[in-house]
């Protein structure tokens, strides 16, 4: 096999491939990005049962063949190289050399026999807005759990209903829920793809104008295909009933408090700074502003106030954990955030707040992101 390619194309192509494989592959096998060379170019491939990733290229093809070389040892290579066309070639004694000006890299082969088959997709699809897509990402993806004891916990649900893919994600302690248009097959599906793919996905795709998802596979080997462009990541699902949060979120929402994202950001981060890791923070919501105290070691404490208007109801005091109101606050893509206060049936319990876009003090935003944050029992 001999090829010669674009340095920054095939740099860009390697590097695409490897970012969803592990660090550390308990196969060293899967550490492989399978090359194909023919008359149409290249096709790169990396795959790990779990995640799949590939990607075709323009190149000259002088000897068409398939190699197998290790991904991220080829990845930092391209990047590093000069800005010069790339030439790669199988030697006679089975080493692959990588030229570039006057670098010249020789990398062992791996057996390509041994690698798996890359998993391919056919079943029922649809196209996504991908700026559209990759917001929602960026907005659900955090409230999954990060703790795989529970692994369905550690996914994000995807589900279609007529014209709308809905996304949403939890870890017991927060809920995070939002739409996106869906223009495809009007079909009644759900995938529970895991958050670490999924994110990967939302940053590559983000700009890509549009993105096709496919559902298909059956049983043990149920998986989902993104495809922007000339790329295509597929993710293995999740097995598992994920948890029915959706009917957690409140129909009335007459008691909330509007205030600035960028200024609550800053003083929630100001404030806690004082805090012990998992303590809560205090928030007072009154009429006119909302108050935060911190009660840290014994060597500090701090408070600070930001204006807000409060309306539906009377003064609010409740514990949240500062980090998680944060990262929601950075998923409220609006100047100002509304903090809804919901009711429940348990008198014991405390309930969650609801936090979503505001576009002005008195308009509520437009998208449909929705964020509940369960508060925490304060210390008196």
């Amino acid at each position: 096999m001999r090829f010669q390619v674009n340095r920054d194309v095939f740099s860009e192509a390697v590097s695409f491939v490897v970012k969803l494989l592990p660090q550390r592959n308990p196969q060293p096998i899967l550490a492989g990005v399978l090359i194909e060379a023919d008359g149409s170019g290249l096709t790169l491939s990396a795959f790990d049962y779990e995640a799949s990733a590939r990607t075709t290229i323009e190149a000259t093809v002088e000897t068409p063949g398939t190699i197998l070389v290790h991904g991220r040892l080829l990845s930092d290579i391209a990047s590093r190289l000069p800005n010069a066309p790339i030439e790669i070639a199988v030697e006679d004694d089975g080493g692959i050399t990588v030229t570039c000006g006057s670098a010249r890299f020789t990398l062992a082969a791996m057996p390509v026999e041994e690698y798996p088959s890359i998993p391919e997709v056919s079943g029922s699809s649809g196209v996504v807005p991908a700026d559209d897509f990759g917001t929602a990402i960026a907005q659900v993806g955090f409230a999954a759990s990060r703790d795989d004891v529970t692994p369905v916990l550690t996914g994000v649900q995807l589900a279609v209903s007529g014209h709308n893919l809905s996304l949403v994600a939890t870890d017991r302690y927060r809920v995070s829920i939002r739409d996106v248009p869906w223009d495809g097959e009007e079909v009644e599906a759900t995938a529970l793809v895991p958050a670490r793919t999924l994110v990967e996905v939302g940053k590559t795709f983000g700009h890509a104008g549009t993105i096709q998802i496919a559902f298909s596979g059956a049983g043990e080997r149920e998986i989902i295909a993104f495809t922007a462009g000339n790329k295509t990541v597929t993710s293995l699902l999740i097995k598992g009933n994920f948890p029915p949060v959706r009917r957690l979120f409140p129909e009335q929402t007459d008691h909330y408090a509007v205030v600035n994202t960028a200024d609550l950001v800053e003083a929630v981060r100001r404030v806690s700074l004082v805090l012990d890791r998992a303590a809560p923070l205090r928030f007072t919501f009154s009429s006119d502003s909302v108050t935060m105290d911190a009660s840290g070691s014994e060597h500090a404490r701090a408070s600070e106030s930001v204006d807000a208007i409060l309306s539906g109801g009377d003064e609010v005091t409740l514990g949240l954990n500062p980090q998680y109101l944060i990262e929601a606050l950075g998923a409220v893509k609006s100047e100002f955030v509304r903090v809804t206060f919901t009711s429940s049936d348990n008198a014991n319990k405390l309930s969650p707040v609801l936090i979503t876009s505001q576009t002005s003090v008195d308009q509520a935003g437009l998208d449909s992101f929705k964020y509940l944050l369960q508060p925490n029992l304060l210390l008196r």
